[in-house]
């Protein structure tokens, strides 16, 4: 799928804000560990796949509940973020906030996984959650992002940001009209016109 983390066996980086060591209570099934942390958003979160993103290294609030199971550790949780990027309509900055919820399941190494090729394993008890919430606030990040929802964009002649000046306007004068407006301005209607010349007189 676009923009989603691919899944690795690698050795997390146990520096990382996202890597949670486990051993403690992975191999209990029914015990529980939250976590409710501020981390950095990681990198690439939306930048190549929309006008919407969240930078790199901004704050992400995580809220995320992990269960000890007989296959491994469940991790659910929601992470919130400030969205960076444009109004499609008006190109103002915004200021939005995305909150993205997700949920996936570690496998203890050797477990079946049903043949799920997507599927994720602890690796020396150690659980990184930064994959699984890169690809939840990605795909929760606005397609068409709006300032606000009753945004009336530029005019389309001049420009104007129509939310300072929504009464903002532009006369339009309907050619088969024009002529009248000609003969209400003499100027205007004898610009550009030969003189005209006088009568010719009779010659007797």
């Amino acid at each position: 799928m676009p923009g989603t983390t691919p899944r690795t066996t690698a050795q997390p980086d146990p520096r990382s804000p996202y890597v949670i060591d486990t051993h403690e209570f992975a191999r209990r099934p029914g015990s529980m560990r939250t976590v409710h942390e501020t981390v950095p958003a990681p990198e690439h979160t939306g930048e190549k796949d929309g006008v919407a993103y969240v930078p790199a290294g901004s704050d992400v609030d995580l809220d995320a509940r992990l269960e000890a199971v007989v296959e491994g550790v469940l991790a659910t949780g929601t992470a919130r973020a400030a969205v960076a990027g444009e109004c499609v309509r008006c190109l103002e900055p915004l200021d939005l906030e995305v909150e993205a919820d997700f949920q996936d399941l570690y496998f203890f190494p050797g477990e079946d996984t049903g043949g799920d090729e997507d599927a994720v394993f602890l690796v020396n008890d150690l659980l990184d959650l930064e994959p699984v919430v890169h690809d939840a606030v990605v795909l929760a990040l606005p397609v068409s992002p709006l300032c606000r929802d009753d945004c009336l964009g530029l005019c389309s002649e001049c420009g104007a940001l129509l939310n300072e000046d929504p009464e903002h306007s532009h006369e339009t004068v309907d050619p088969r009209w024009a002529a009248l407006a000609d003969l209400k301005d003499p100027e205007a209607s004898n610009s550009g016109t030969a003189p005209v010349a006088p009568p010719a007189q009779d010659q007797e």
